[in-house]
């Protein structure tokens, strides 16, 4: 088993490898695979082998500066859509340990520890006081 790493090894070395549009093209890929069984789609079926197949010719593409382009250009187009799901799983996360209030006068969120009991919270950007139970 230990050879046949060290092989793989050597054959990737100097190629692309996987990336986050890699990644993405191939999760697409098999997504669309999965309708095209359910609907018997031949051209949705060809569309998600197109997809995987580009995704393994970024893999083991030698030009590493064209596919790292191409990763850039990806990686800014969806910057806001990563960054907006990032930030609702980053709140998911948060909620276990804290409370987030939205202040009546700026509607800025504003994020208090939990278990603080009666607290008035002073909104740091318009610095409108409230009181919540925390």
């Amino acid at each position: 088993m230990n050879r046949f790493k060290e092989k793989f090894m050597q054959f990737m070395y100097g190629r692309y490898g996987i990336d986050t549009l890699g990644k993405w093209t191939v999760g697409l890929g098999l997504a669309i695979m999965l309708i095209a069984g359910w609907t018997s789609n031949s051209k949705l079926s060809l569309l998600s082998w197109v997809l995987i197949i580009y995704s393994y010719y970024r893999m083991f593409s030698r030009n590493i500066y064209k596919r790292s382009h191409e990763n850039q250009l990806f990686l800014g187009k969806t910057a806001k859509i990563r960054s907006w799901f990032f930030h609702k799983k980053s709140m998911m996360l948060q909620r276990k340990t804290h409370h987030i209030y939205r202040c009546p006068g700026c509607k800025q969120k504003i994020k208090i520890p939990r278990g603080k009991g009666r607290i008035e919270i002073t909104c740091p950007k318009c610095h409108t006081s409230f009181i919540k139970n925390s």
